[in-house]
């Protein structure tokens, strides 16, 4: 399956369990009266269980001026909460041999353990402890702490990084300024200097409640116990507000936008991106065996053409951003030392055209085909990425039991289809190209006294 990979988050999975036909998976789905989504998969294969919430919030939640906040509370809800001290979410599950983490994307932010099974009820209370009361625990002091610690990730993984801008940097071009998608995860750091502690109350009683959440449990626990569990530790949780509509529009992009920007970068590198329809739209499920036929693996064309055979590029990437308002598609590529970026550019677009003239292969068709289903089954296999799938499924999909349907969906994406997706979205007037450059050497200081 797509969605790890194109969330740029994929690895190759060390299996705890043998890969399970999606159809034998055993799913129970309900609703407790204060709205929090519960789905419910267990697996007596292995004696671990892995508990997983999806809250339905992300950095387009957020407002200009106000950005950052969605990324901020994945560091913020592991400060403690009213029973639970400042770090201690981590020590309490590593200490029984627990994996424990989250992330933040334009649309959700995820926090997932993986525990031994008889450690359910320990996750349960840790995970309800933080959505019920984080609040009587959050002071200025713990804001403060990690507000800092966001804008040290800032500098370590975008300022002063080779490139590391790039995804704002195409995302200002991408979408209007109005438009939630227009700036990164990460916000600003004007914006991270300028929270304050009532912006960040507001935004977590508005958006971390039980009714904006899915609480998924795939592992080795008895079905009766575990709702039983689950309403003793989340039940009492009362229901949020509404939750805000967000503004969406979206005009077609007009043209294409273009940014050359000096970087601390020993080699140049090429940056595209175009719009195309939302996450699980049979038009962004084509899009994906797209990027997978153009750029993954050595059999791929840009692979081929650009690296093995014309041996002008280093490196090329593509993937589909499964996204829910809007899909990105999005390349880069990396020319080998001496060779002009435009170069590369220009190859680049001429396998594009060669693949809207031509068409595909059915053995290209074939293999995209069987590697979304191998990245599916290898998903299913692992009781913390089936939990993440199952939760998106219910947050994105509204149904845990639709993303199981993928892999068949996969196999009915014609190549007609993946071919009049490149010629309708890989049009030079939906995209925006940004090329980072080195910067050029400073001019040696001239000699004291000047030329003799």
């Amino acid at each position: 399956m797509a969605y790890r990979r194109c969330a740029c988050v994929l690895a190759l999975l060390l299996l705890v369990a043998l890969p399970l036909p999606a159809q034998t998976l055993q799913i129970e789905d309900y609703t407790l009266p204060n709205g929090l989504r519960v789905v419910l998969n267990p697996d007596r294969s292995t004696p671990l269980v892995a508990v997983n919430i999806w809250y339905h919030v992300g950095s387009a939640n957020e407002r200009p001026g106000r950005t950052g906040f969605a990324h901020l509370f994945e560091h913020m809800l592991f400060s403690g909460s009213q029973h639970v001290g400042n770090n201690e979410h981590f020590r309490y599950v590593q200490s029984v041999g627990g994996l424990i983490n989250g992330s933040t994307t334009f649309d959700r932010t995820n926090y997932y353990e993986t525990m031994p099974a008889n450690y359910l009820p320990l996750a349960l209370w840790l995970e309800s402890d933080r959505m019920g009361w984080f609040l009587p625990a959050l002071d200025q002091q713990k804001l403060d702490i990690q507000k800092n610690v966001v804008k040290e990730e800032r500098r370590q993984r975008y300022d002063n990084v080779p490139y590391g801008t790039w995804i704002e940097d195409q995302l200002r071009l991408l979408f209007p300024s109005t438009h939630p998608y227009s700036w990164p995860t990460i916000g600003s750091m004007a914006d991270l200097t300028a929270a304050e502690l009532d912006d960040v109350r507001e935004f977590f009683r508005t958006y971390y409640a039980p009714n904006n959440a899915v609480l998924t449990l795939v592992g080795d626990f008895d079905v009766p116990q575990a709702r039983t569990l689950i309403q003793r530790y989340f039940g009492p949780i009362p229901r949020g507000p509404a939750i805000p509509r967000i503004d969406a529009k979206l005009d077609p992009l007009g043209g294409e936008k273009r940014r050359v920007i000096e970087a601390e970068a020993r080699l140049p590198r090429l940056y595209r991106m175009y719009r195309i329809p939302p996450v699980g739209t049979q038009e962004w499920m084509a899009a994906d065996l797209l990027t997978n036929i153009l750029a993954l693996g050595k059999d791929s064309r840009l692979e081929r053409s650009l690296i093995l055979e014309q041996q002008i590029a280093q490196d090329v990437v593509a993937f589909a951003w499964p996204a829910q308002l809007s899909g990105m598609l999005a390349f880069w590529v990396t020319p080998k030392p001496g060779i002009p970026v435009e170069r590369v550019e220009q190859a680049l677009d001429a396998e594009f055209a060669r693949l809207i003239e031509s068409g595909i292969t059915e053995e290209e068709l074939t293999r995209a085909r069987n590697r979304a289903q191998t990245s599916f089954a290898n998903e299913l296999a692992e009781f913390a990425s089936r939990a993440d799938v199952l939760s998106m499924s219910a947050t994105y999909l509204g149904d845990p039991r639709a993303v199981l349907q993928w892999p068949q969906r996969y196999q009915d994406i014609p190549a007609a289809l993946i071919r009049d997706v490149a010629s309708t979205y890989l049009d030079p007037a939906n995209r925006v190209t940004v090329t980072y450059v080195p910067k050029a050497a400073a001019p040696a200081p001239a000699a004291a006294g000047g030329a003799r």
